[in-house]
């Protein structure tokens, strides 16, 4: 490990994953250890046009015991290399070699028993998909999902023909640019340089966002059908979004309490289906990324992601608590029927 871009105590490892049609690809492990020793860690996994920046986010876990580890995709952040378009994928699981190798360096090389994933809009996705494939490996013990992106936030007589369009060109070129909405309002609220609190690099997180390819689309589609199907994640899964969508094209202050890149009510929608042990929490006033919520927001957040990790992910060794079978109905049909 190196010293990384944020300086100590965050460390940072490239993982070589080798060439694809643009050239060598890399990802980035970015790991910050708690302030006692611990075998408990937390892999976050950002969003689109996005990678880890979120310091606060990582003083959470390590003030709660957990080593914090952060991966940047390939073609993201630090991952991002001269020659390659930005964020771009022809399927989720590419990404699913970084996600095992930063697995294999979590669990067998530093030696963790307890790994939480959490994974930020198409993060979540793709960590959802990257943990139901990998059931009964005992590789995930949990999984927190912040707004994660299990359906576009268009209307259905748009996506339906505006989808099937992107499927016929993908393949032939995958690289082309689709028009889509611009995320610069969302941007704007976020950016010290604009109207946020939030200072990060913007050659990596641009406040309009990067062009989106076809590829990209179709990858995305295709991993959101899967999911809509239905998962069975073996690990208690907690699934958190904002109360409110916000849809507009001039600035509101309204941007800064609610949800402007997807549909709040679909991620309830879809988030059962994930598995048998879903918690869904809303927050009322919560942005996109939630842990970028306003400071009052954002403490609820960490203080039900707290109390649910003490409820579904408690520490390795923690007694169970045993509840005592309901006391058996013995009143017979008779007495029921005179009662």
């Amino acid at each position: 490990m190196e010293i990384d871009v944020l300086g100590p105590p965050y460390e940072r490892h490239t993982i070589d994953l080798g060439s694809d049609d643009e050239g060598p690809v890399v990802a980035t492990l970015v790991r910050r250890r708690a302030d006692r020793p611990s075998r408990r860690a937390v892999l976050y996994v950002h969003g689109f046009v996005d990678y880890f920046f979120q310091t606060h986010l990582a003083d959470f876990f390590v003030e709660h015991g957990w080593d914090f580890y952060a991966l940047d995709l390939r073609k993201y952040g630090r991952s991002l290399l001269p020659h390659q378009t930005p964020n771009f994928a022809r399927s989720l699981t590419d990404y699913y070699p970084e996600l095992d190798e930063a697995a294999r360096i979590i669990r067998e090389v530093d030696g963790h028993t307890q790994m939480l994933v959490s994974g930020h809009s198409t993060g979540g996705l793709i960590t959802s998909l990257w943990s139901h494939s990998r059931q009964g490996s005992g590789l995930v013990d949990g999984l927190f999902l912040n707004s994660p992106f299990f359906d576009f936030n268009v209307p259905w007589l748009v996506k339906r023909p505006l989808m099937t369009a992107i499927v016929g060109i993908s393949g032939r070129t995958p690289y082309r640019k689709i028009p889509t909405a611009s995320l610069g309002l969302y941007g704007e609220s976020l950016h010290t340089d604009h109207r946020g609190e939030w200072t990060y690099d913007l050659a990596w997180k641009p406040i309009a966002g990067f062009p989106v390819t076809a590829g990209w689309l179709n990858a995305i589609r295709r991993g959101q059908r899967r999911l809509r199907a239905g998962l069975s994640i073996d690990a208690p899964i907690l699934v958190a979004c904002s109360t409110r969508t916000w849809r507009g094209r001039s600035w509101s202050e309204d941007i800064r309490l609610a949800d402007v890149v997807l549909d709040v009510d679909h991620i309830a929608r879809w988030a059962p289906g994930l598995g048998h042990r879903v918690t869904i929490a809303r927050f009322d006033g919560g942005v996109h990324d939630l842990t970028l919520s306003g400071k009052d927001v954002r403490a609820e957040v960490f203080r039900e992601l707290g109390r649910w990790l003490d409820a579904f992910v408690p520490p390795p060794g923690t007694p169970e608590i045993n509840v005592p079978p309901a006391p058996e109905d013995k009143t017979d049909d008779k007495s029921q029927a005179t009662a």
